[in-house]
């Protein structure tokens, strides 16, 4: 009975991760004009160590809870309040980024800061 029980968790996590790329990308594109190059960049930093292979649990714990804060429509102040909406979501990030800061690898500074120049800079029409 217990295998059971690991093998039910493994797989809702597998399926929140599928989630979580899906709706991470999303708030991302909806926040480009409210939220910086380093907001992006932090948000990109946590979501590629949550699936690092060797980010311990706890750190997965808090990486899941402040991209989902930053993904919920349920904030302490709401995204669509001009000039401050995003400025609580960009505390939590940050906070976990910086409590995480061992866990992040050389290797996802440079994939997060690929992909959010990536993101922010316009496709050139030639």
């Amino acid at each position: 009975m217990k295998k059971q029980t690991v093998m039910k968790a493994t797989k809702s996590s597998e399926e929140i991760k599928d989630v979580s790329e899906r709706k991470v990308f999303k708030k991302i594109k909806s926040a480009l004009g409210s939220v910086g190059y380093e907001a992006i960049t932090h948000i990109l930093m946590l979501y590629y160590t949550l699936n690092a292979p060797n980010t311990p649990l706890w750190c997965r714990t808090v990486i899941l809870g402040s991209l989902g804060y930053f993904i919920s429509l349920i904030d302490g102040i709401p995204d669509l309040t001009p000039f401050l909406g995003y400025s609580d979501d960009i505390i939590v990030l940050s906070a976990a980024v910086t409590s995480l800061s061992q866990h992040i690898t050389p290797d996802i500074k440079e994939k997060a800061c690929q992909k959010a120049d990536t993101i922010i800079k316009p496709k050139k029409n030639d």
